[in-house]
């Protein structure tokens, strides 16, 4: 039995919200809910993805949960260990379900071959210099099969495994993958993380078609550096912020 304050405890269930992260949000900010405390959902009439994009999923289908945190061990020059413990802990939780092809999209997409699996919105909360709370925003394609033809490559569970699986219970054994990677963070050994995370990174070491503005390039992914900046090399090795370029997806 995982302790109170492990991720997970409470795990709070409601029906229908415009937003897991907002409702999450709201209640840290009002101090009804503490480190640990998950919002789990069943349908979202606004749900946010990353660069101010929609997540759509179907209702009852999918893990569609909200975690808040208080990472106030980690400073916000350190951020980025933070978001690549979280989506390790995804990648850890949809490989037990879907196997070794399963790999983190820079910066915190998870894949399953060439398909997007899930995704992850990290937003937190400002106290000076200092990250109050963070909220952790993740939501895994479960059950759903049929998809938006505005998504280029969803994949879902239910797609690779050819099972129906419970939302619900596949989103308390995801808390339990978040309290494991949770607890590496407190020694901050950021370069184990780090390594772990490129070692999971999609399309590591292969050569692939990104897109700045209107201008189309290709280069080799060579890793993440501590900041979250994708090293890449085009004959020139240089790094890339995350906003900076799209992924042109074959």
């Amino acid at each position: 039995m995982r302790p109170v304050n492990s991720i997970g405890i409470p795990f709070i269930q409601i029906g229908e919200v415009d937003s897991s992260n907002n409702y999450a949000m709201a209640q840290a900010q009002a101090q009804l809910a503490d480190h640990g405390t998950t919002f789990f959902t069943s349908y979202q009439t606004a749900g946010k993805g990353q660069r101010g994009k929609q997540w759509n999923a179907e209702s009852g289908k999918n893990i569609m949960l909200s975690c808040v945190l208080k990472p106030t061990f980690i400073s916000i020059d350190n951020q980025f260990v933070l978001i690549a413990a979280i989506a390790l802990a995804c990648c850890d939780f949809f490989k037990y379900y879907a196997g070794d092809e399963t790999t983190i999209k820079w910066p915190n997409d998870i894949y399953w071959k060439d398909r997007k699996a899930g995704g992850i919105l990290i937003e937190s909360i400002l106290q000076g210099p200092d990250c109050k709370y963070t909220i952790a925003g993740i939501g895994i394609n479960v059950n759903q099969t049929h998809f938006s033809p505005d998504l280029p490559n969803p994949v879902s569970l239910k797609q690779i495994t050819g099972k129906n699986h419970d939302p619900t219970e596949l989103g308390k054994e995801l808390c339990g993958f978040l309290q494991k990677r949770w607890e590496m963070l407190a020694p901050l050994d950021k370069q184990v993380i780090l390594d772990e995370y490129n070692a999971s990174l999609y399309k590591k070491d292969e050569m692939v078609w990104l897109k700045k503005q209107d201008a189309f390039f290709s280069a080799l992914i060579k890793g993440v550096n501590e900041k979250g900046e994708l090293v890449i090399d085009t004959g020139i090795e240089s790094t890339i912020s995350f906003g900076e370029v799209e992924w042109v997806i074959a």
